[in-house]
């Protein structure tokens, strides 16, 4: 059996610079997708919390501390931030939040029986959702996987991103 060693990184900033000053135009493509997740067909709730579920499931700090500030800034308590990393068996999210969970898991993870969004599933999420809203969740899945390269190519520091001055 092969040991690895556990060793910590530690770095003050970046891997590279703010991705929105080298290429501004990144900033018209977030308020884009941003205004295009925000049309009121699915809470914005709903949206922090399977973004911060991709985060999770991709690994990135960075990503699970920009949502779960998200979500505390919009008022969700500590046990539904918390559970977001084991929902199936929590107590706390309601159908739609369950349906939009399952939707972002399907996406990102491989699935072992073929298709990743079975007809089944997409079935299950459009009894919570019409086609504006089921739209709305596939931009704002496509939105933190936009994101999802960028947090892990230039490694933002968690909690502060690329521009804060106490870097």
């Amino acid at each position: 059996m092969e040991t690895r060693a556990i060793t910590a990184e530690v770095k003050a900033g970046p891997r590279m610079s703010d991705p929105g000053v080298l290429v501004p135009e990144l900033a018209e493509v977030s308020a884009a997708l941003f205004k295009a997740t925000g049309n009121r067909t699915v809470p914005r709730s709903t949206i922090s919390l399977l973004q911060l579920r991709a985060g999770q499931i991709v690994g990135n700090t960075y990503l699970t501390v920009l949502h779960t500030g998200f979500l505390r800034k919009a008022g969700e308590s500590d046990e539904r931030i918390t559970a977001v990393s084991s929902w199936q068996d929590s107590p706390y999210f309601t159908g739609p939040e369950r349906a939009a969970l399952a939707l972002v898991e399907a996406v990102l993870q491989p699935s072992a029986h073929g298709e990743r969004v079975s007809d089944q599933l997409f079935a299950q999420v459009a009894e919570h959702y019409d086609e504006k809203a089921l739209a709305t969740l596939m931009i704002a899945i496509g939105q933190v996987n936009f994101f999802i390269s960028i947090a892990l190519i230039a490694k933002p520091v968690p909690g502060r991103g690329f521009t804060d001055p106490w870097e």
